[in-house]
């Protein structure tokens, strides 16, 4: 037996207690007539002690550990005489009475503690070490909870848990695909998916009228600290449902997460359109942890002879609470944040108005107190409040605004990650425009099913503006999950496909298969997809995915641990009909 407990399971009663202990040595402190070690597991850390009563062969040993040896102790618990409160086993120490070094260790190239001094190259690079670090752990641990919590929840609730094929067939629409060479099918390629969307609407033509699964994902697109080329989705879909059913289930479910694991309740989460989502924060997915809602201005700031307004599509701007004392230093640096690359504005005018009610305006030659005392009013402002305001088309104005509302919500500290800040956003629009391809795509995917309100007529009419039937989940400022009513009748199918520029013989060499199950009793189903990593980072007040992913890629999409992707071989290139050579770096 190499333990009889873990290292953090003893605590004051169990003094008196001969023990068994096995982990890594956290570190080791000499003090000449005695040596302390502490040793560490998964669930914590236990003080050893050898002394002038401990065996001399075993005091020796002792003296020779060093850091992330892998060890096994025998000794007795006793009451520690310097208690330490800040570890659940700080009352008590081991008496060694033996060691046994069971593994020798190398000096690791960072320090194993919650503050490393390695930085995230190499961390990743020795991720097996970085997953022994207590804060890595800890998240998780939390994944796997959370993980239990939803298995629960939707079992209770009959869902049934099934899995897809990873091996799937390619799909135009979307991101790229991860694509896979067939040895016994010459020239011929599988995908990875991107989501289990076509199997779980043919799960539901099958009868499972509840089906969820917790699973990878592949998508072959450009990395930031919330993707990843490989990722895990709870993935869903409930048959005779409406979009009311499938709200209130997944709301039940988020609620659920939060009450079990954070101890927080909530009402009934809050709701907006896209199109007022946009209209006020300039995103699909607002941060509604503070205010600074958008104010449309064209009827004070235009016909005033300030080209810059009087010529634009639209005039919106932003009131920042008790900012007026901003110094010109600090509105020049707002002024270079919103012309950066990837914001894209060409300035960005500013209105103070004073504590003691004058006002001051990098636009004050074009403008009157009076037409300021107006901008004010527009705004609800109040003295000691700046307002800053930009101009251009509507749709790319609003966007460049949200990039200056969200680094205001962090300047001034609104951002707290725990503040949670919850709402569905409903009433997509069911296609967008591409400008370079001259043709719409679908804002979801083409299984999405149009607004009753908006079907047959408006996709025929004017099918930008027809709304989907969907609706995400976006908790403070990061879409979490999203999903959509489904087309499940297959001439509603075939009007999508035409209204998305695929003809009827395309359409049945891509999606044949789903249409023909279409043909034999397919029932009204819908479903979302919540992004667990996502899910994960935010019940942790987190920014970045891959501290909740045990082996991730780095933000050029390779696992540095194992060197991958990589070069392989020839012989390899050959069984797999690719008889292109490797292209050298």
């Amino acid at each position: 037996m190499y333990r009889t407990h873990t290292c953090g399971q003893l605590r004051i009663e169990d003094c008196g207690k001969e023990v068994t202990l096995s982990g890594w040595v956290q570190k080791s402190r000499d003090l000449g007539s005695m040596t302390f070690i502490d040793l560490r597991d998964r669930y914590g850390i236990t003080q050893l002690v050898c002394d002038d009563t401990t065996d001399k062969s075993v005091y020796e040993t002792a003296k020779t550990l060093s850091r992330e040896y892998v060890i096994q102790v025998k000794g007795l618990v006793r009451e520690r005489s310097s208690k330490n409160n800040k570890i659940p086993t700080g009352d008590i120490e081991i008496e060694v009475k033996d060691i046994n070094i069971l593994t020798t260790s190398k000096i690791p190239p960072f320090t194993i503690e919650d503050n490393t001094d390695g930085g995230d190259e190499l961390r990743m690079k020795y991720r097996y070490l970085d997953l022994r670090r207590n804060c890595v752990k800890q998240n998780l641990e939390l994944r796997h909870r959370l993980a239990m919590m939803v298995r629960n929840y939707l079992s209770n609730e009959n869902f049934l848990e099934i899995e897809t094929p990873f091996l799937i067939r390619s799909t135009p629409e979307g991101a790229r695909d991860f694509v896979v060479p067939s040895r016994m099918n010459p020239n011929q390629f599988y995908a990875l998916p991107q989501s289990p969307q076509q199997y779980k609407q043919l799960l539901m033509v099958s009868g499972f009228d509840r089906y969820f699964q917790i699973v990878k994902c592949f998508r072959d697109e450009d990395l930031r600290a919330d993707r990843q080329p490989e990722f895990t989705q709870i993935d869903c879909e409930m048959s005779f449902v409406e979009q009311e059913d499938v709200l209130n289930m997944f709301e039940g479910l988020i609620k659920s997460l939060f009450k079990q694991e954070k101890g927080l309740e909530f009402g009934k989460f809050q709701r907006m359109t896209w199109h007022d989502a946009m209209k006020y924060y300039g995103s699909d997915k607002p941060d509604l942890r503070f205010d600074m809602k958008f104010v449309e201005l064209n009827d004070v700031f235009q016909g005033k002879g300030f080209s810059v307004f009087d010529d634009a599509e639209l005039v919106v701007g932003i009131c920042a609470k008790g900012c007026a004392n901003y110094t010109r230093k600090q509105l020049d640096a707002l002024t270079d944040f919103v012309k950066r690359p990837q914001v894209g504005a060409k300035g960005l005018v500013y209105v103070k108005y004073n504590e003691d009610g004058s006002f001051k305006s990098s636009v004050d030659k074009f403008y009157t107190p009076e037409d300021l005392q107006k901008v004010a009013e527009k705004f609800g402002a109040e003295k000691g409040d700046l307002m800053l305001v930009m101009s251009g088309k509507t749709m790319q104005v609003r966007t460049q605004l949200c990039a200056l509302r969200l680094e205001m919500g962090s300047q001034l500290n609104l951002k707290d990650p725990f503040n949670y800040a919850i709402l569905w956003v409903t009433d997509f629009p069911l296609l967008e425009w591409n400008e370079d391809d001259q043709r719409f795509y679908a804002m979801h995917h083409p299984f999405t099913a149009p607004n009753p309100e908006d079907y047959p007529e408006k996709l025929d009419t004017d099918p930008g503006a027809v709304r989907a039937n969907a609706y995400d989940l976006v908790i403070n400022g990061t879409e979490v999950g999203g999903g959509s009513v489904r087309i499940h009748d297959r001439n509603m199918q075939l009007r999508m496909f035409e209204a998305l520029g695929f003809t009827e013989e395309s359409a049945k060499q891509q999606f044949g298969f789903l249409m023909s199950a279409f043909e034999y009793g397919a029932p009204p189903h819908a479903g979302l997809a919540f992004g667990f990593d996502r899910l994960c980072a935010i019940f942790a007040g987190a920014d970045n995915i891959r501290d909740f992913i045990a082996f991730p890629k780095n933000n050029s999409g390779r696992d540095l641990m194992s060197d991958s992707p990589n070069f392989i071989s020839d012989e390899q290139l050959e069984e797999l009909y690719l008889a292109l050579k490797p292209v050298e770096k």
